[in-house]
């Protein structure tokens, strides 16, 4: 199974900006699909958005489309989450996973692997 790798988390003030990298190791990242997923404290873990394994497919959650970009690069086995607009909404520990079999994006049980997450924190 891959190994993933979260960073790039921080504090920002609302309408403020952060990228997000997710670096897989341990087998080639293009092979799998990459989900961002987010947990608050007292939520349950929300499907942020998704990108398929040759970068062709997204998704996005209805709360962040037109804010959060997803992308991927191969060549450095990386997937980035650009966020930009960000709310006091946002606020939450962010994790990638990985999948080489999707059905719902946004179900955590379609994933196998996970990272340790990076904590996003939007306030004024």
């Amino acid at each position: 199974q891959p190994h993933l790798v979260e960073s790039g988390g921080g504090s920002v003030q609302p309408g403020g900006s952060l990228r997000l990298s997710c670096v897989v190791s341990g087998f080639p990242s293009d092979y799998y699909g990459i989900g961002w997923f987010r947990q608050a404290p007292g939520k349950e873990r929300e499907g942020v958005s998704y990108i398929s394994s040759n970068g062709h497919s997204t998704h996005y959650a209805d709360s962040v489309k037109g804010r959060f970009t997803i992308s991927r690069d191969n060549a450095k086995n990386t997937v980035y989450l650009q966020m930009n607009s960000l709310k006091p909404e946002d606020t939450a520990t962010y994790y990638c996973t990985a999948t080489s079999l999707i059905s719902n994006w946004k179900d955590p049980r379609d994933y196998y692997s996970w990272g340790q997450g990076t904590q996003v924190t939007v306030s004024s």
